[in-house]
């Protein structure tokens, strides 16, 4: 294994040690806050908080993640000097790099609801720009197609609009009941693509060979399953 296929893995190894078991914390505290506020069960009057304060953190991490893996895909696919477009096109990416983490972090700090919404809007358009890359394997761009429901790529940019409209509206959530009911919705929504990315992680895995690899596996018909005869020994 190489340094690129080791920078391959930082998205799969943080996703495991890091996003999933959050999210087991999180689904945990929103099922003793609903408790709780159904006066079904009595539970410490901090589980609220302390469900609101990890599912920001939960978004924290999953947006961080998803550019971690954009940036390690477009970044290793070719070298600088076969980059297509040249250094104004890399230059163009690490604005959008540059402005989707900063809109995340003012969204963060945001107060007023517009601004909530700018920033939330901003980051998730910004993580759809450096996915859309040619570079960024993704089975299929059109929703029409079954493909692009399967695809890594698009459900995890799915999860993370729902990731940002549940921090954007977190004030409203507290205050109002329809909003946590469409908040309630949501994360059930996440809940599932969470499972799915948990498999189509993993499968895509399988299909993505070590970088020495590359070339000869890269020679094979992907579509009829077959590859070419290998060169007879020396």
């Amino acid at each position: 294994m190489t340094t690129v296929d080791a920078f391959w893995l930082l998205h799969p190894f943080l996703a495991v040690v890091l996003v999933y078991p959050l999210l087991g914390m999180v689904l945990r505290l929103a099922q003793q806050t609903r408790n709780r506020r159904l006066h079904e069960v009595k539970h410490p009057p901090t589980v609220g908080r302390d469900h609101a304060d990890l599912g920001k953190w939960l978004a924290g991490g999953v947006v961080g993640i998803v550019l971690i893996a954009l940036v390690v895909v477009i970044a290793t696919k070719n070298t600088l000097q076969e980059f297509t477009g040249g250094p104004p096109r890399l230059a163009l990416l690490l604005l959008a790099l540059i402005g989707t983490t900063l809109a995340f972090v003012a969204l963060w700090r945001a107060r007023k609801p517009i601004y909530r919404a700018a920033f939330a809007f901003i980051c998730w358009a910004g993580v759809i720009a450096l996915g859309v890359q040619p570079e960024v394997f993704r089975l299929g761009d059109n929703p029409l197609e079954p493909a692009f429901w399967q695809s890594h790529f698009w459900g995890g940019a799915g999860l993370t609009g729902l990731m940002l409209f549940s921090v954007a509206s977190r004030p409203e959530i507290h205050r109002h009941l329809h909003w946590r009911r469409w908040h309630i919705a949501m994360n059930c929504l996440a809940a599932v693509i969470f499972m799915a990315q948990g498999w189509t992680g993993p499968r895509d895995l399988l299909e993505i060979p070590l970088s020495w690899q590359k070339p000869t596996i890269f020679s094979c018909d992907f579509e009829a399953r077959t590859c070419p005869a290998p060169a007879p020994a020396p």
